[in-house]
């Protein structure tokens, strides 16, 4: 039961992680969060692995709500981008859970 809430509590923190930095981004840009220029780019390769890792589950997500609206996926296509953004928060709450306890116990 213990790791049940471990997980949880590492999926939440992922959420809010991302979230925030998705949100932060939207405000400084002021366009929607995408796969796409202004935050990914290959002239800033550093600058866009940073901005997806950061928020990449909710920049994947946006795009594929797009890609379903016009057609382009059906429901295994979002089923399969729903799997893969929530272990990559999952995976992003794990990495700054982990990096907040290393601070911690300094």
């Amino acid at each position: 039961m213990d790791t049940l809430w471990a997980f949880g509590f590492a999926f939440i923190v992922g959420l809010t992680v991302c979230g925030l930095a998705g949100t932060i981004m939207e405000i400084a840009s002021g366009t929607r969060l995408r796969m796409a220029e202004p935050f990914v780019s290959g002239r800033r390769p550093g600058r866009s692995l940073l901005a997806s890792m950061a928020a990449g589950p909710f920049m994947l997500f946006n795009d594929a709500v797009a890609a379903r609206r016009e057609g382009r996926i059906g429901a295994g296509g979002m089923t399969a981008t729903m799997a893969t953004a929530s272990v990559w928060v999952l995976s992003m709450g794990i990495l700054t859970t982990e990096l907040a306890l290393l601070v911690v116990r300094g």
